[in-house]
C-alpha cells in the first residue's frame, strides 16, 4: 500500500467510526473527535446553530469554519460539498438554494453517506443526493457546479494539486468555491507531522497557507481571496502527547502558527472574442 492509500484507509476508517457516533460521542470519546485524554479535535469547529437549514443530527462537530455562510449561494444553485460527512453543510445549503436547487454531498465513508443518505430522507429532500467517491476523482461531471463548498476536509487529500485540478473541472465556467480548512504558517515539528491520530484530526496534513493558495492559483482557478481566517492554538495536553516539555516551548516561541481559513475563488470564464473556441 503506497502512503496515500494508507493514509486514505486511516481517514476512512477514523470517521467511519465518527458516523456511528452522536457529536457529543465523538467530542468526549478514543473513536470521535477527541483523543482517549479527553483532548477535543473540534477546536475549529464554529457554531452552526443560528444558521437556517442546521439539522443537529447530520451536525458532529467536524468542520473548521462555515462554507455556506460566504459561499454566496442563490436559490437554484448546483451546490457540491466535498467531503459531506452526515450532510451538514448540505443541508444548510438546500436552504439557500430551494427547492429549484440541487446539492450534492461526496463523501469516501460510506458509513457517513449512508447516515447522510437517513438523514436526508428524514427531512424529505429530494434535492439532496450523496455519493461514494473520491475527491481527487469525482464522480461529477465537468461543469456541473455553480458552487463548490467543502468544510475542513482538503488538507485530509493525500494529492492536493488533484483536488483542486478536479474542483476546476467540475465547477461551472463562472461558477466559485468557498471552502474552510486548515493551513499553517511555518512548520510543524516532525513528531506532529508524523501522528496519524492528528493528520485524521485535521493538523497534521495541514500545509502553509502560500503553499495552499498557490495550488489553488496553479489548478486555473482566480480571483483567491480569503474570505476568514482564526488563529488556533493547540493545547499543551495535546502536545505532550507527541512532545516533551521543552520541544512544546520550543513550537510555542518558534512562529508556527495554525489557521482555519476560508477561501474563496473562481472559474474564470473563457472569452473567445470574435473566433470560435
Amino acid at each position: 500500500m503506497n502512503e496515500s492509500d494508507r493514509l486514505k484507509t486511516m481517514v476512512r476508517e477514523k470517521y467511519a467510526a465518527i458516523a456511528l457516533q452522536s457529536k457529543e460521542q465523538n467530542e468526549t470519546s478514543c473513536c470521535g473527535a477527541a483523543s482517549c485524554d479527553g483532548i477535543d479535535y473540534s477546536i475549529f469547529s464554529e457554531n452552526y446553530t443560528h444558521l437556517e437549514g442546521y439539522n443537529a443530527e447530520a451536525d458532529l462537530g467536524l468542520g473548521c469554519g462555515l462554507p455556506t455562510e460566504s459561499a454566496m449561494i442563490k436559490e437554484g444553485d448546483t451546490v457540491i460539498d466535498l467531503g459531506s460527512g452526515a450532510g451538514n453543510d448540505c443541508f444548510v445549503a438546500r436552504s439557500l438554494t430551494g427547492e429549484t436547487g440541487e446539492v450534492i454531498g461526496i463523501d469516501m465513508t460510506p458509513s457517513m453517506i449512508e447516515k447522510a443518505k437517513q438523514n436526508a430522507e428524514k427531512l424529505g429532500f429530494s434535492n439532496v443526493k450523496f455519493r461514494l467517491g473520491d475527491i481527487e476523482n469525482m464522480p461529477i461531471t465537468s461543469n456541473k457546479a455553480d458552487v463548490i463548498i467543502s468544510n475542513c476536509v482538503l488538507n485530509l487529500v493525500p494529492d492536493k494539486a488533484k483536488a483542486f485540478s478536479e474542483i476546476y473541472r467540475v465547477l461551472k465556467p463562472g461558477g466559485h468555491l468557498s471552502v474552510s480548512d486548515v493551513v499553517l504558517k511555518g512548520e510543524l515539528p516532525e513528531a506532529l507531522k508524523e501522528a496519524a491520530e492528528l493528520y485524521a484530526g485535521c493538523v497534521s496534513g495541514a500545509i502553509p497557507l502560500d503553499e495552499y493558495l498557490q495550488i489553488m492559483e496553479n489548478a486555473n482557478l482566480s480571483n483567491i481571496k480569503i474570505q476568514k481566517q482564526k488563529a488556533v492554538r493547540l493545547p499543551d495536553e495535546l502536545l505532550l502527547q507527541y512532545l516533551d516539555e521543552k520541544e512544546v516551548s520550543a513550537f510555542h516561541s518558534g512562529g508556527t502558527g495554525i489557521f482555519s481559513i476560508t477561501v474563496y475563488a473562481e472559474k474564470a470564464v473563457v472569452s473567445c472574442g470574435c473566433c470560435d473556441c
